[in-house]
Formats: structure tokens, C-alpha cells, sequence
């Protein structure tokens, strides 16, 4: 087992402590992920982009949900232990509709994949953030695409998640929360989904096309501001 220290990444990124990846150990053979390619339920479609979404993802909801599944493996077992992962950065397009599958492609390089595994720990969603959505963005190839999103959601603080899952919580106080916990960021500027009990899900970050946070899209969705929003701790 080739080990990744959380320690480590902690001085490379300060702040990482409070909700990213607790403990990362990689496989020293990381899984190699297959083809990923558009489908009649999702068709290639090139539109023109109006702006981003940095989507994150609640590890512990994630693992408690549907962590014995195999593409699962790293993440969710092996000892690893995560809080916020990184889903993926999202071309969005100028109305409902948005880019997706734009270009034909290979796998995404190992070397790629193996430098973003601690980030999105997942070979298989590695290949269609790439497949799906990077391919739609001008000029970017893996590599590039994926230094971008590791950029983005590095930079990202946390509020104190452990605290907040001990309160009584609703989608704007904890958007308020992660507003405050980022500078530049406000709580119209994200949109927060759950499952259908209200644990909470994703986060999705709004970006204009400079990648500067910016106010959602009224159409982009999400949960209402007075939901009532539950925390899966992970049994902590």
C-alpha cells in the first residue's frame, strides 16, 4: 500500500483538516476505470458555456448510502476517510441546457488519475468528469482539466461540519456557514442538495466564466433555504 499522509496534505493545503480528506491511502495498483460515453439518456450536446458549477460531495453520506459498492472501494474502505471530495467542475451553459460529451475520448492518463484520486477517489468518476464535462471546456485536456478542479476545491475552507450536525439546521444557515467560512463566497452563490430524509448530499459552487464565484442561475436548482438539513457524521 502506497499511503498518501493526511499530514502531508495539510501543510500543502491549511485548513484542509476541517472537511476534506481525513486519511487518503491509495492502492500501490489504482483500478483502471472504462469507457465513458454518451448514451440516448445522455446524448453528446455542445452549447455554448455561460458559466461553472464546482460540485462537492458529503463523504460520509456518500459511504453510509451506498459504500459497499465496489467503485466505492476506495473511498468508502481500505482505511480512507474523507469529508467534503471533490465531484466535479461542470460547464454550464447559458439557459437549462448544458454541454456535455463534446468531444470523443480516451481514458484519462494514470499519472492524472493517480494525482487526483485524493480529491475525487474514484477512477471511474475520474473518467466521466473528464469524458462528460471536461471535453466541453475550450483548450483543456486531462491534466490541465483536472489541475483546475483540484485548484478550485483545495482552495474551499469548511465550516465546523462536526458542530453543525449537532444543531438544529435549515439549507440557508448552513449556506450562510460555508459563506462565512470562504471569502468572496455568499450563501446565494451555492446551492445545497439532500436525499429524501434531508441528510445532506452535495454542494453545488455557481462560477462565472473566469471561474469567480458568482450568484446561481435561478433555474440551477437545489434545495429551498428553510429545508431542514440533517449531517451524516460517519458514527462519529
Amino acid at each position: 500500500m502506497i499511503a498518501r499522509a493526511f499530514a502531508v496534505a495539510a501543510l500543502a493545503f491549511p485548513g484542509m483538516a476541517q472537511a476534506q480528506a481525513y486519511r487518503c491511502a491509495m492502492p500501490a495498483n489504482v483500478p483502471v476505470a472504462h469507457a465513458d460515453l454518451p448514451s440516448a439518456d445522455q446524448p453528446k450536446r455542445v452549447v455554448p458555456i455561460g458559466g461553472y458549477t464546482l460540485a462537492i460531495t458529503w463523504a460520509p453520506q456518500f459511504c453510509k448510502a451506498g459504500g459497499d459498492r465496489p467503485a466505492a472501494r476506495l473511498q468508502c474502505g481500505a482505511g480512507n476517510r474523507f469529508g467534503f471530495t471533490l465531484h466535479g467542475l461542470w460547464p454550464d451553459g447559458v439557459g437549462k441546457d448544458w454541454p456535455q460529451y463534446c468531444t470523443a475520448t480516451g481514458l484519462v492518463p494514470k499519472p492524472v488519475v493517480r494525482a487526483t484520486l485524493c480529491s475525487t477517489p474514484s477512477p471511474q468518476l475520474i473518467q466521466h468528469e473528464w469524458a462528460k464535462h471536461g471535453t466541453c471546456m475550450p483548450g483543456e485536456r486531462p491534466a490541465t482539466y483536472f489541475a483546475r478542479s483540484t485548484r478550485a476545491y483545495a482552495r474551499l475552507r469548511y465550516p465546523d461540519m462536526d458542530a453543525l450536525s449537532r444543531s438544529s439546521l435549515t439549507v440557508g444557515r448552513f449556506a450562510q456557514a460555508m459563506a462565512a467560512a470562504n471569502p468572496g463566497l455568499s450563501a446565494d452563490m451555492m446551492r445545497v442538495t439532500a436525499d429524501r430524509q434531508g441528510w445532506l448530499d452535495e454542494v453545488w459552487l455557481c462560477l462565472d466564466t473566469r471561474f469567480r464565484y458568482r450568484r446561481c442561475p435561478a433555474h440551477q436548482g437545489g434545495l429551498a433555504k428553510g429545508a431542514a438539513l440533517k449531517i451524516w457524521r460517519g458514527g462519529r
